[in-house]
C-alpha cells in the first residue's frame, strides 16, 4: 500500500479538480495513481487458474507445433514435383504409405510418391506440401490432380510456428481465459504463477435496508446493492468479505471501516455519501483516513467518494486500505462499480489494462443530455440489415429503476461535453457482455 502521502494533496494537481464534481476522466486518473498492484504470488493448477492474473511469463518449454505436421487430410509429396506435371497439366504420384497423427510414416519418399496423411500427422521426411484429398482423383495406388490445385508448402505447419521453444508464450498480467488454460496445457504444463487474489470488503448502509428473507417492515427496503456488489466482485475473481448492513450510526460505521480496512486491501460501501443529516460515510471516512474527492460529474453516480482508511482509526495507523463510498440508489451504484472500481480492481490484481471497448452507434430516438457531465444510459442495442449498430434507452433512466437496467445490453456512453441528441445521431454504446 501507499506511504502516507495526502490522496487529496496530489488529486489538486490534476487539471479540473473540483472534489465536488470530478469530469469521470480525471476521477479515474486520480484513483489509477493510487493504486498498487499486489506483490504476493503463488502457484494453482491449471484447474484452478481460470480468471485469475498471471504473476510471470509463461516460457514455451517445447516447440508449437513440436514437428513439421499436416493441417489437412490429404496426400504429402515433395512439392519440386509441382515443377514436373506431364503435358496434359496434370501431376500423378504413387502412394507409398501413410501416415496418421501418434503414427509416423518413417520409409523413404521416393521421387514421384506421395503419402497418405491425416490432419495433425508429422510431415515425412522429405516432403513439405500435402494436396487436400478433395482435390485429388484416385486411381488404385496412384492420385492424380492439377499443379494448381496446390502452391509448393502448403496445408503443412511447421515446427515452433505457433511458439517457439524459449519464447513468450503468455506474458506477465494476463488474466487467463478459457483458451490459456488449454494453451498451458498444450505445453505439457501442470501449473500457473499467479496473483494472490484481492480481498474486497464490501458492506451497505442504511436504517432502512432489510436483507432478502427477512421481513420488510413499513418504510423499509430490500437491500439489492450488497448481492449486486457481490455478483459483480464474484465476476472479477476476487476475495469478496460481506460486512453486511450498517445502521445509521456514526459509531458502528466506524466500527465496521476500521475491521474493513484491517482484512482488505480495498474496501466498498454503497450508501451514506451523498448530503442527508444521516449520511455518515463521508464524515467517517475524513476522520479516519485520507479523502481525495466525494463527487462526480456523472450521472448516474454522482455522490462518489474515494479515499483511503486505516485501520486503528487515524492517517497512519495500523493498516491501510483503498475506500469507495459508492452511491446508494442501486444503478448508480453498478454503474460506479463498472467505471471507476473495476479498473482499479483489475490494476491493483496486476491486470494488464483492457478497456472495455466502445461501438459507434445511431440513437434511434433524441436523448436528452446536460453538458458538464457524463451519462451512462441505459440501452438496447441491436445491428440492421447494413451491419449498423442502433440504440434506443430502455425506459426510465432513474437511478433506482433496476428493471430498466435488467432490460439493457449496454451503455450509452454520452461525453462530458456533449449535450441533447436528436434521432439518427453517432454514439457510443458499451456493451454489457463481457462486462456484466
Amino acid at each position: 500500500m501507499t506511504t502516507l502521502n495526502h490522496l487529496s494533496g496530489n488529486a489538486g494537481c490534476i487539471g479540473q479538480y473540483d472534489p465536488q464534481a470530478l469530469p469521470l476522466s480525471a476521477a479515474q486518473a486520480i484513483v489509477l495513481q493510487w493504486v498498487t498492484p499486489l506483490a504476493a504470488s503463488e502457484r494453482v493448477s491449471l484447474r484452478e487458474a481460470l480468471a485469475r492474473v498471471l504473476a510471470e511469463d509463461v516460457i514455451s518449454p517445447i516447440d508449437v507445433p513440436a514437428h513439421n505436421n499436416s493441417a489437412m487430410d490429404g496426400y504429402a509429396f515433395d512439392g519440386a514435383a509441382l515443377a514436373t506435371a506431364t503435358t496434359a497439366g496434370r501431376l500423378t504420384l504413387t502412394v507409398c504409405g501413410k501416415a496418421f497423427a501418434g503414427h509416423p510414416y518413417t520409409g523413404e519418399v521416393a521421387e514421384g510418391t506421395c503419402v497418405r496423411i491425416m490432419t495433425g500427422a508429422p510431415m515425412p521426411a522429405g516432403c513439405d506440401t500435402v494436396v487436400p484429398q478433395e482435390r485429388v482423383a484416385v486411381q488404385g495406388e496412384a492420385v492424380t490432380f492439377e499443379p494448381g490445385a496446390v502452391a509448393r508448402g502448403a496445408n503443412a505447419r511447421r515446427k515452433g510456428e505457433d511458439l517457439a521453444r524459449g519464447g513468450v508464450a503468455l506474458a506477465a498480467g494476463r488474466v487467463l481465459h478459457a483458451c490459456d488454460i488449454g494453451l498451458l496445457a498444450s505445453l505439457g504444463l501442470v501449473e500457473a504463477s499467479v496473483k494472490q487474489r484481492l480481498r474486497v470488503a464490501y458492506f451497505s448502509t442504511g436504517d432502512e435496508l432489510r436483507s432478502p428473507g427477512e421481513p420488510l417492515e413499513p418504510g423499509c427496503i430490500y437491500d439489492s446493492n450488497r448481492y449486486a456488489l457481490g455478483a459483480m466482485l464474484h465476476r472479477l475473481n476476487v476475495e469478496a468479505i460481506d460486512l453486511g448492513v450498517v445502521r445509521d450510526e456514526p459509531e458502528a460505521l466506524a466500527a465496521t471501516l476500521k475491521l474493513a480496512a484491517e482484512t482488505a486491501d480495498v474496501v466498498l460501501t454503497s450508501g451514506g455519501v451523498s448530503v442527508g443529516e444521516a449520511d455518515f460515510t463521508r464524515e467517517q471516512l475524513q476522520a479516519l483516513g485520507d479523502v481525495s474527492f466525494w463527487g462526480l460529474a456523472m450521472r448516474p453516480g454522482r455522490p462518489l467518494a474515494f479515499g483511503r482508511i486505516w485501520s486503528g482509526g487515524r492517517p497512519g495507523a495500523g493498516r491501510a486500505a483503498l475506500l469507495f463510498g459508492l452511491p446508494g440508489n442501486p444503478v448508480a451504484t453498478m454503474v460506479s462499480f463498472y467505471q471507476i472500481v473495476r479498473p482499479a480492481l483489475m490494476a491493483m490484481a496486476g491486470a494488464k489494462a483492457q478497456p472495455v471497448p466502445l461501438v459507434p452507434a445511431v440513437s434511434e430516438q433524441p436523448i436528452r443530455k446536460r453538458a458538464g457531465r457524463t451519462e451512462f444510459q441505459r440501452g438496447l442495442a441491436r445491428r440492421d440489415a447494413g451491419g449498423q449498430w442502433r440504440v434506443a434507452p430502455t425506459g426510465s433512466q432513474s437511478s433506482g429503476a433496476l428493471s430498466t437496467m435488467s432490460e439493457a445490453n449496454c451503455f450509452i456512453v454520452l461525453a462530458h461535453e456533449a449535450g441533447d441528441l436528436d434521432a439518427g445521431d453517432a454514439v457510443d454504446i458499451m456493451l454489457f457482455d463481457g462486462l456484466v
